[in-house]
Formats: C-alpha cells, sequence, structure tokens
C-alpha cells in the first residue's frame, strides 16, 4: 500500500497549477498537524495554565490568559503558513513570494501587538501595586502613562508596518514625513516637554512634596504645596487662602525655600530679629541682651536656645540680632506674637520708647543655624 501511495502521489509528477503532487500532500499535512497543534494547545497547555492561576488569590494572572489565548493560536497558525509559504516560494513569482511573506509577517506582528494592547491595562495594574512598596513618589506619578504608552507602540508599529506592506517604497517617504512632523511638533512643545522633564528633577532631588510649606520668591508669604503634576505645581497661598500653579521649570531654578524638610533630627523653624537702639549706654546694651535671651525658656513653643549678639553700630544706633527657634509650625504665629510682646515689654521696662524693628522669619535646621550662629558671632 506504501508503495502503491508513494508511486500514485509522491514519486508522480503530476502537477496541480503548476505545483507538484507530492508539495500539495506536505502542505495538507502541515496545515493539519498546525490544526492539531492549535488544539492541543488550547486543550492541554491552555488548560494547565488555567488550572494553575486558578488556585492564585489575584485575577492578574486569569486575565493575562485569557489575553494571550486567542493570539496564541493566530501565532501558530501563521507560523504553519510561513512553512507553506518557504515550500512553495520555488514554485511561486518572487513578488508572489515576497509579497505572502509580508502579509504573515504583519499578521504576526498585529498579533503580537494585540498582545501588547490588551495586556498594558495589567502592566499598569501590577506596576501600581509594586510602587506602593517604594518611597518615591515619582514612579506613582509616571505609572498611569505608562499602559498609554506601551499601547502608543504597539499601534504605531502596526501602522508603519502596514503602510510599508501597501505604499511599498512610498513607506520611506512617509516614515520621513511623520519625523518631520514630529520634530516640529516636539519644538512647538518644548516647553511643555521641558516641564516634564523638570518634574524627574523635582522628584528626584526631593526639592519637595505635597504638603510641604515653601517659600517662592515673588510670591508673597508662605505656601503649601498641594499636588505636583506632571507640567505644574499646584500651590496654595496661605495669605489669601487661593490657588495658583507655576510651571516645573520655573520650581527648579532656586525661587523655593523650604520650610518642611529639616535635615537635623529636630524641627526647627527660624524666628529672626534685628533691634536698632538708639542712645542707650553698654552696660545696658548687655542688660537688654542677656534679659531676651532668657525670653524663650518662658514661651511652651519655642527651644530654650536662643541668640542673642550686639552685631554692629549703625551711626548712633545699637544693632541687636536676634535669632529664636520654634518646634510647633502650627504655633509659629502664636510663638512669634508671644516673642514680640515680651521684647516690646522687656524694652517698656527698660525705659525705651522708640526703636527700629526688622522682623524676618525662615526655616533653618537646628545644625546649620548654630553654624551660621557661630560664623556671625566670630
Amino acid at each position: 500500500m506504501w508503495k502503491q501511495i508513494k508511486e500514485t502521489l509522491l514519486d508522480s509528477h503530476i502537477t496541480v497549477a503548476h505545483i507538484p503532487l507530492n508539495k500539495i500532500v506536505l502542505i495538507v499535512t502541515i496545515i493539519t498537524l498546525t490544526q492539531l497543534l492549535r488544539g492541543l494547545f488550547f486543550s492541554i497547555i491552555i488548560n494547565r495554565i488555567k488550572l494553575l492561576t486558578s488556585r492564585t488569590e489575584t485575577t492578574l494572572d486569569d486575565e493575562l490568559v485569557e489575553i494571550l489565548e486567542q493570539p496564541s493560536g493566530w501565532l501558530i497558525f501563521i507560523a504553519g503558513l510561513w512553512i507553506v509559504q518557504v515550500i512553495l516560494a520555488e514554485n511561486l513569482k518572487p513578488q508572489v513570494s515576497e509579497m505572502v511573506a509580508k502579509i504573515l509577517s504583519l499578521s504576526a506582528i498585529v498579533a503580537v501587538a494585540y498582545i501588547v494592547y490588551r495586556a498594558s491595562p495589567l502592566l499598569g495594574e501590577i506596576l501600581r501595586k509594586l510602587t506602593l512598596n517604594t518611597k518615591t513618589e515619582l514612579d506613582d506619578l509616571l505609572v498611569p502613562y505608562v499602559p498609554r504608552l506601551f499601547q502608543t507602540v504597539a499601534l504605531a508599529v502596526v501602522v508603519l508596518k502596514a503602510s510599508e506592506l501597501l505604499l511599498g517604497a512610498s513607506a520611506s517617504a512617509l516614515i520621513g514625513l511623520l519625523g518631520g512632523a514630529g520634530i516640529t511638533f516636539g519644538l512647538l512643545l518644548k516647553d511643555i516637554i521641558y516641564d516634564w522633564f523638570c518634574t524627574i528633577i523635582i522628584y528626584t532631588d526631593n526639592l519637595y512634596r505635597p504638603g510641604d510649606w515653601v517659600i517662592v520668591e515673588g510670591i508673597d508669604g508662605s505656601v503649601q504645596v498641594l499636588e505636583v503634576g506632571m507640567r505644574t505645581t499646584k500651590l496654595r497661598l496661605a495669605k489669601w487662602d487661593s490657588i495658583k500653579k507655576i510651571p516645573n521649570s520655573k520650581m527648579i531654578t532656586g525661587i523655593v525655600e523650604n520650610w518642611s524638610q529639616n535635615p537635623g533630627s529636630e524641627d526647627s523653624f527660624g524666628i529672626n530679629l534685628t533691634l536698632q537702639i538708639d542712645s542707650i549706654s553698654a552696660e545696658k546694651t548687655a542688660r537688654i541682651c542677656e534679659t531676651i535671651q532668657k525670653v524663650p525658656s518662658s514661651i511652651n513653643s519655642l527651644h530654650e536656645r536662643c541668640f542673642v549678639w550686639l552685631d554692629r553700630l549703625e551711626q548712633n544706633a545699637r544693632v541687636i540680632n536676634i535669632r529664636a527657634f520654634n518646634n510647633n509650625l502650627d504655633l509659629y504665629f502664636d510663638a512669634c506674637q508671644e516673642l514680640n510682646l515680651a521684647i516690646l515689654a522687656l524694652l517698656e521696662k527698660e525705659g525705651i520708647d522708640t526703636l527700629h524693628l526688622e522682623f524676618r522669619t525662615y526655616l533653618e535646621s537646628s545644625k546649620q543655624t548654630l553654624e551660621k550662629t557661630g560664623k556671625s558671632i566670630n
């Protein structure tokens, strides 16, 4: 029987549409085996994977298997057709063979792109869960854009490959045109793109975070950071209780002074006063400095340490610098008022009713303050 089949089919010179009968038999066999392989793949491998994923607590793996199931069957069938194309290559015209190869290549790319497009939301969900265990907030900001990026890339690859197949040599011109349009579009949006990169700088350099109290150059009073977006930072102006958005490119230029980030182990919010008192003796000046230095110990929210020194003489005025530290930002303004009232009461007791007072506030860490004060005293 085998000898008869071999002589009739395999060793015969019978052709159908210029294709030898033995190749037709081989092609039919390959397509049949491909279909059997698809059936085995779905009935054994996919079902076994589904059984394993059903035992896990998360549903992400179940969704991923469902996404992979149908495109995997497409890829197996495309692989079988590719083998058929290789067998028939010498019996087809070069142009036809090349066109079939491109169609099969496009089909495979479409199947892979379909998997990437469908699986991108799952990737975003996995990344979101991973970022919950990280300390930085930059990944939380970027994760929502990752699925869109993968979906856009998948669509772009399919469009470019399809244009290459349909337009042929014109595809290069199309790609060049799209590249030129991309460059032009990038130049138009360079400020926005620059703000995106500045957002990365804000997080990597830890300039500020949502909830921090900062001083921004050009804005009167302290402001609170409400949100750090991809392009702008949303601020709440404490003085007016209003909202202001500033591009991130401006926020990294050194205009921000952060009140909430203390490098030391203890919070320290500086209160600085400058007194100019005319026509007082050296003895009275020393007595005033010594008494003011003891004032913070009577105010609950102030550190006991206080730096008071005679800084300089300006004509007939004695310039006295006062530096105290508040340890509770909620009681900061109360502490400022109590300190000012205590100093005014002291001056009234000393019989001084005319003076020039300069009041400045800023945030410093205890360590930096001691170093700077030491340098000033010396």
